[in-house]
């Protein structure tokens, strides 16, 4: 399974957001989009969830042009985890029960399957012991787990992370990340991740991918694009680089800016 945008270019009144922008992505690999503030990382998740319609190009997910699609067929191939979403206080289980609504016709309930996809999708996201607790009342960390689950349990193809790690510490995001890493490879899913964290992203990102000013300015493995080099002209800083021998991943520590 593959995902590939082609061209994909996208406009708020007269600003440029996106730029033609084309790649492609495989199933049990997770891609990571970094790139400044107002760069377009949101804005082209949003494209390819058919939230906003792009000016030109197109999205494929394998040989399935996803513009053919309604928004219940989206949300069947594609799961979101947005970067805000509000807490009304229902029950973990029901939360992650909404999920299948996708695939409950009009004026039909719930059946079997549909709970059972639940208790799996709970069980795999490490969160069953929660789930009668109201998702007012569990911490950020879990709740970042429920609406994980919640994606999950419209057995979609493509998961799409807006900022996952936003606001939770240093424990939740490794263990967050972890979870992504074990679900990709174990339900075979294509993840894109959008994230403002250099070094999770070089950690758990199998390629990545920058965008500056609503163009890809690189794309590759992390080790080919996090460079000194690009990161002073992406972002305007000087840094040190380091592969730490524990996890063999790059550390990308902020010097100075490079503006100065």
């Amino acid at each position: 399974m593959k995902l590939k945008i082609k061209n994909i270019s996208f406009s708020y009144d007269s600003i440029e957001a996106l730029k033609r922008v084309s790649f492609e992505t495989e199933e049990g690999r997770i891609l990571g989009i970094v790139g400044p503030n107002g760069s377009g990382k949101t804005t082209l998740l949003k494209c390819i969830n058919k939230v906003l319609k792009p000016e030109e190009g197109v999205v494929f997910l394998d040989d399935i042009n996803l513009a053919i699609l309604n928004q219940k067929e989206i949300a069947q191939k594609i799961g979101v985890v947005p970067q805000l979403s509000f807490r009304l206080p229902f029950t973990v289980f029901d939360t992650v029960l909404m999920g299948r609504f996708p695939y409950i016709k009009r004026l039909s309930r719930e059946k079997k399957e549909d709970f059972d996809i639940v208790d799996e999708c709970l069980n795999l996201c490490g969160i069953s012991h929660l789930a009668e607790r109201l998702i007012t009342e569990i911490s950020g960390g879990e709740y970042q787990k429920v609406i994980i689950a919640r994606a999950l349990a419209q057995r979609p193809e493509v998961f799409l992370l807006d900022e996952p790690t936003l606001h939770l510490d240093i424990n939740h995001q490794i263990e967050l990340l972890e979870l992504l890493k074990f679900l990709a490879q174990k339900k075979n899913l294509i993840v894109i991740m959008v994230s403002h964290d250099l070094n999770l992203s070089a950690r758990y990102s199998d390629k990545i991918l920058i965008l500056k000013e609503g163009k890809i300015y690189q794309a590759g493995l992390p080790e080919e694009v996090i460079t000194h080099q690009c990161i002073k002209e992406v972002y305007g800083i000087e840094t040190e680089i380091i592969r730490s021998q524990i996890t063999n991943s790059l550390n990308i520590i902020p010097v100075s800016s490079a503006k100065r």
